[in-house]
């Protein structure tokens, strides 16, 4: 997976959000269709959507996964 569309980039983003109000802080890492996307990954993924909101004034129809990892393999559905 190198990308996520955009129904899955908001569950990522809704699974994120719920973790940290039950936690105090964002989880190390996230998992969609059995991939590790890494904190820092999905932050900065975070970030470029909303900088692309701001400037285009639309949500992007996909969202790439800048440090997709090649050997991504199923992990579980932690937080699928």
């Amino acid at each position: 997976m190198e990308s996520l569309t955009l129904i899955q980039y908001r569950k990522m983003v809704d699974t994120v959000i719920e973790f940290k109000k039950l936690n105090g802080e964002l989880p190390k890492f996230t998992v969609v269709n059995g991939c590790r996307i890494n904190k820092n990954d999905y932050v900065d993924m975070i970030e470029r959507v909303n900088k692309f909101l701001l400037e285009m004034g639309r949500n992007p129809g996909a969202v790439e996964i800048v440090n997709f990892d090649e050997k991504c393999t199923n992990v579980g559905k932690i937080f699928n």
